[in-house]
């Protein structure tokens, strides 16, 4: 039941709507186009199933894999000691 001048539904429809948005964005990222034979970081080859799974790939799965840590480390500050320090 919406209240409000809202329809029914209007909040599903809100869900669904930011959900289409993040699953588009996510696929914008993926990589497309012809997939590398040698991985551009270390030169081995990369094996045709992956090739063949994730087209446009450029790196290899080890190189992949450091790439990824890179992207989602965090820096070493430390939050918890940073709101301890406020409280006080």
């Amino acid at each position: 039941m919406a209240g409000g001048w809202a329809k029914d539904g209007a909040v599903q429809d809100q869900i669904d709507a930011s959900v289409e948005d993040a699953v588009a964005r996510a696929k914008s990222h993926l990589p497309h186009g012809e997939s590398a034979e040698f991985c551009e970081n270390c030169d081995e080859p990369i094996a045709p199933a992956r090739r063949k799974a994730i087209p446009g790939v450029q790196l290899c799965i080890a190189c992949q894999s450091i790439a990824e840590k890179k992207a989602t480390s965090h820096s070493s500050f430390n939050r918890r000691g940073s709101k301890d320090s406020q409280l006080r």
